[in-house]
């Protein structure tokens, strides 16, 4: 049975971008065998969101201010296409803190 992910996704309004990130990165993880439930969110909801538990992953593409104990990834690449492979390499490598 696949792990289960959750994952935040982030943007300046917490729609659009945040989505397609969402979606992107959603279809990686699935592709290494985990099961992906995503949710979108602006950086101010996130900063009440990411400490509540509830999330393994967060995936940005707007700053979230603080400091978090998960691991947070840009996803930038993921909207603009350019440096895509690079943010696969970081959600990859914060596969490993999660495993932890």
């Amino acid at each position: 049975m696949p792990k289960k992910l959750h994952i935040l996704a982030v943007c300046g309004s917490g729609t659009v971008s945040s989505t397609m990130v969402a979606e992107k990165a959603s279809d990686y993880l699935e592709s290494l065998g985990y099961s992906v439930d995503a949710e979108e969110s602006n950086p101010a909801q996130a900063t009440e969101k990411i400490p509540s538990g509830n999330y393994d992953l967060v995936v940005y593409t707007s700053p979230i201010p603080g400091k978090y104990t998960i691991p947070i990834v840009n996803g930038v690449g993921l909207l603009t296409g350019i440096g895509e492979e690079e943010v696969y390499e970081k959600l990859k490598e914060a596969l490993k803190d999660i495993e932890k």
